[in-house]
């Protein structure tokens, strides 16, 4: 191709370069199977830090952690013992997610503060 094609077909995909130099975009293609990062998870809401600590407390004291979310979790899924189902980056409140896509499966992660208020969080499995 020669120098003034180059120039043509860079101009066309950035029309406000001067330079002919710059390609504002790159597009790639990617072959292979894509896999969305997911995660099941269950949690305890509960208003104040105090109680989620001390809910956590019991928990690590041996207290079954689905029990404990029907007795003191302000979320409907407490009645599910927390069980939020799977979901995917970005489906939950951006505090949620940064535990549950970096923390340890099968560990009680918190007290996480929400707008919602104090969660404990387990993950109960995520793939990458």
């Amino acid at each position: 191709m020669n120098e003034r094609r180059k120039f043509a077909y860079k101009t066309r995909q950035n029309p406000n370069s001067r330079s002919q130099s710059g390609i504002m975009h790159a597009l790639f293609i990617v072959t292979g199977e894509y896999r969305m990062a997911k995660a099941t998870a269950r949690h305890i809401l509960v208003d104040t830090e105090e109680k989620c600590q001390t809910i956590k407390d019991e928990i690590a004291g041996g207290a079954d952690f689905a029990d404990l979310a029907k007795q003191h979790s302000s979320c409907p899924s407490g009645q599910q013992g927390g069980d939020l189902g799977d979901f995917g980056p970005g489906m939950m409140v951006k505090e949620f997610d940064e535990v549950v896509f970096s923390a340890d499966v099968n560990t009680v992660q918190g007290p996480v503060k929400t707008q919602f208020g104090y969660h404990l969080l387990e993950v109960t499995s995520r793939t990458d």
